[in-house]
């Protein structure tokens, strides 16, 4: 019973360790904006296949 109590509590502090670095991306990162422009060709938009 001891080694099912431990294992339990080593899952529970990874969980709560992978949430807390979930939440602080959330909060300390802030992503970058950058407006892309893709160039299709014409035979690619008219193509049949």
């Amino acid at each position: 019973m001891p080694t099912l109590f431990r294992f339990v509590i080593i899952l529970l502090f990874l969980t709560l360790l992978a949430f807390g670095s979930m939440f602080a991306l959330t909060i300390f990162v802030e992503p970058q904006q950058k407006e892309e422009t893709i160039r299709v060709p014409m035979r690619d938009i008219f193509d049949k296949n």
